[in-house]
């Protein structure tokens, strides 16, 4: 027995556009698991372009990360702390064209 199921395929793909106007995307670093932070916090960088930043919030200054981070980027990534209190920090991690 065979059964046609019909499926309709667009003519142009369907494109999910997540984009912000404002260029900034929340990263909230504090609920990923500590073994995956760095390489989850790569990968958002990694997906940015030139003119976006990244809000990073974290409950310590990453000074490792910053240093992995310049290693990684050089001066394509601008570090522009927003907040710094004994709770944690907010800083914006800018692509740079």
């Amino acid at each position: 027995m065979n059964i046609n199921i019909p499926i309709h395929i667009p003519e142009q793909p369907i494109v999910h556009n997540h984009n912000r106007t404002d260029g900034i995307y929340g990263f909230d670093a504090r609920g990923i698991a500590k073994r995956f932070r760095h390489a989850a916090i790569f990968g958002a960088l990694d997906s940015l372009q030139a003119g976006e930043r990244m809000r990073f919030v974290n409950d310590h200054n990453p000074i490792p990360l910053l240093q992995q981070m310049q290693a990684r980027y050089g001066d394509r990534i601008e570090v522009n702390y927003l907040e710094q209190s004994e709770e944690g920090v907010v800083i914006d991690f800018v692509v740079r064209g």
